[in-house]
C-alpha cells in the first residue's frame, strides 16, 4: 500500500513540470526576411514560417547581450512566440550572426 502510495505521488510530481510551457511555441532557423511587423524564417527543416512582431517583443544578441541591436536577413535566431488567432506573435527573439563571409579583396597591380 505505501509502494503504491508513494509511485502515485511520485508519477504526480514527475507529470507537472511538462505542463509549464503553456501555449509557448520556439522556432528556430535563419532570417529570410524581416520589416518592421514580421519575420520570415527558414526552418532547419526547410520551412518557411511567418512570425508577427510588435512593440513588445524583445531583442536578444547573443554575442552582446547588453546591446540593442536587432537582427538582420541571415542571422540565426530562436524565437519564443505564442499562438493568437493561428498566427505566431514573437515574444523575444534571440539572434546571433550567421557565418559572415568576408569580401574578397581586388588584387593590386604590380608594376
Amino acid at each position: 500500500m505505501w509502494l503504491r502510495l508513494i509511485m502515485t505521488l511520485m508519477y504526480l510530481f514527475i507529470s507537472t513540470p511538462s505542463f509549464a510551457h503553456g501555449t509557448v511555441q520556439h522556432v528556430l532557423g535563419t532570417i529570410m526576411a524581416l520589416n518592421a511587423t514580421h519575420v520570415e524564417v527558414k526552418t532547419t527543416k526547410g520551412q518557411s514560417v511567418d512570425v508577427r512582431v510588435n512593440k513588445k517583443t524583445r531583442y536578444k544578441d547573443e554575442s552582446n547581450p547588453k546591446g540593442t541591436n536587432v537582427p538582420a536577413v541571415g542571422d540565426r535566431v530562436i524565437i519564443k512566440a505564442t499562438k493568437d488567432d493561428k498566427l505566431l506573435l514573437a515574444t523575444e527573439i534571440h539572434f546571433s550572426a550567421g557565418k559572415r563571409i568576408p569580401v574578397p579583396m581586388q588584387p593590386v597591380p604590380v608594376q
